[in-house]
This record gives structure tokens, C-alpha cells and sequence, in this order.
């Protein structure tokens, strides 16, 4: 016999608080990336070239590229946003939408862009790499 179950009313408004929060994160992540895009964006592509995970000719077009990305996050629906990252949302628990989004830019895009010779590393040094610069610009709550 199955077993029915019933999410009683304290069961939904856990769930619900979990979800919101969630939600503000996911909110207060793109406000803080669109508001610091530029310095980001410098950091970002430094430190992947600097800890050899991606190889360019031009860090510049590099940094172009992934202040586009992060244009494109910053205006795309939430819908847009899972397509992008419906790939790689297990390679963490509880993964940073930006450093996700951003992760799957560069292993699916910005690999076949003229100026980048080879991306190196795993996914996750790659979104550990992200996730470790964000961090620096996301204000502690």
C-alpha cells in the first residue's frame, strides 16, 4: 500500500523561507555583480589566467568576453539562467548562480573563441576559481 503524505502547514512555510532565501540570494548576487561588472569581470579573467586554467593571446578580449557573460546574466530571465547552468548544477551542493553561470561560459563559449588557445582544469577548479573572486565582492549578510 502506498503511503500518502501530507505536508502539513509548518512543513510549507519551511520549505517556502528556504526558497525565498534562496531567491534574495540569487537576487543580491546579480545586484552586486551588475554594480561591480567592470572590476569583476578584470579580476576574474586575471586569476584564470594567472592560475593557468584558461591560455589566451589577448587578456583583454578575454575580459570583454566575460563582462559580456556577465551583461547577459545580469539582464536574462530566470528561465535563461537554468538552461545555461541545467549541465553543471551537480557539481556542487549548494552552487553560486553567478560562478556557475559563469563556469558554463567558459567551458561551453568562450572555449571556442579565437583568442583562447585551451582551457585547462576541471569544472570545479574552474567555478572554484570564480566562486573564490565573488566571494571578495559579495558583502557578508
Amino acid at each position: 500500500m502506498a503511503k500518502l503524505f501530507y505536508t502539513g502547514n509548518r512543513e510549507a512555510k519551511l520549505l517556502s523561507k528556504i526558497e525565498s532565501s534562496k531567491e534574495r540570494e540569487r537576487i543580491r548576487t546579480i545586484t552586486t555583480i551588475r554594480d561591480n561588472i567592470d572590476s569583476f569581470s578584470n579580476k576574474v579573467s586575471m586569476k584564470l589566467i594567472e592560475s593557468k586554467l584558461v591560455e589566451t593571446v589577448s587578456k583583454s578580449s578575454i575580459e570583454n568576453q566575460i563582462t559580456r557573460c556577465l551583461d547577459t546574466l545580469c539582464k536574462a530571465e530566470d528561465f535563461d539562467i537554468d538552461y545555461m547552468v541545467a549541465p553543471f548544477r551537480t557539481l556542487i551542493s549548494n552552487p553560486n548562480i553567478a560562478s556557475l553561470y559563469l563556469t558554463a561560459f567558459i567551458v561551453e563559449k568562450l572555449i571556442h573563441h579565437k583568442d583562447v588557445i585551451d582551457v585547462y582544469g576541471s569544472d570545479e577548479d574552474i567555478y572554484f576559481c570564480i566562486q573564490k573572486e565573488l566571494a571578495a565582492f559579495l558583502p557578508n549578510s
